[in-house]
């Protein structure tokens, strides 16, 4: 995936310092995806003319009372990222070739869906909206329409493979993202969200490991 410097939303700076523990990996930035359909993180649907336009609110704006620049980085980037997370596993729940990947993808569903649940309303806490400020951008460890338009092509092992390494990815990166924010978070309820967010990602990544194909797949 091609990479370029993360857009100038007011909380660049918190997103840049979420994303700097994945430098190392040489996967840390956004770029522009001309290809990924603009997203809120409500649902799925495309957003309004005044959703494009309005810029998202500052750290020190009406959330700066409660939230830091680094909170408010890290809950606008989870949300988008479980939600694309969510259209993945709903492909692989029905065409994975493997029965327990079939499996492994509902579960993981439905603990990514619990996350969404208690996500949105931490934006709404934080005086945030539910517009995705990442729509567009090819952010580590996000599922992008293009990963999504290459799985629905894809047949039998071809797709398992695309599955193993997208939500490999996807795992391990948010696991990163909220490390960060457990160890550079202001917010209480955030940073024991995210703390809950690691702890099922490390279970997860362990179950992907095990299941079959899961080594021929990732390698």
């Amino acid at each position: 995936m091609n990479r370029m410097n993360l857009p100038k939303l007011p909380h660049r700076a918190a997103v840049l310092g979420l994303l700097g523990v994945l430098a190392l990996t040489g996967a840390a930035g956004c770029s522009s995806a001309a290809d990924s359909a603009p997203r809120t993180t409500a649902d799925s649907a495309p957003r309004t003319a005044e959703a494009r336009t309005s810029a998202p609110p500052s750290a020190t704006g009406s959330a700066s009372a409660s939230a830091s620049a680094t909170d408010v980085g890290w809950v606008q980037l989870m949300t988008p990222m479980n939600q694309q997370a969510v259209k993945l596993l709903t492909l692989a729940a029905e065409r994975a070739d493997e029965p327990r990947l079939r499996a492994f993808a509902v579960r993981l569903r439905a603990d990514q869906e619990a996350e969404l649940d208690r996500l949105r309303p931490l934006l709404t806490r934080m005086g945030l909206p539910l517009t995705d400020v990442h729509a567009g951008h090819d952010m580590p460890g996000m599922v992008t329409e293009r990963d999504l338009t290459a799985a629905r092509a894809a047949e039998g092992p071809a797709f398992d493979r695309l599955v193993f390494a997208g939500i490999r990815d996807h795992l391990r990166q948010s696991a990163q993202v909220s490390r960060s924010e457990i160890t550079a978070g202001g917010r209480a309820d955030a940073r024991e969200l995210a703390r809950a967010l690691v702890t099922a990602r490390e279970t997860f990544l362990a179950e992907l490991a095990r299941l079959p194909g899961a080594e021929r797949a990732l390698g």
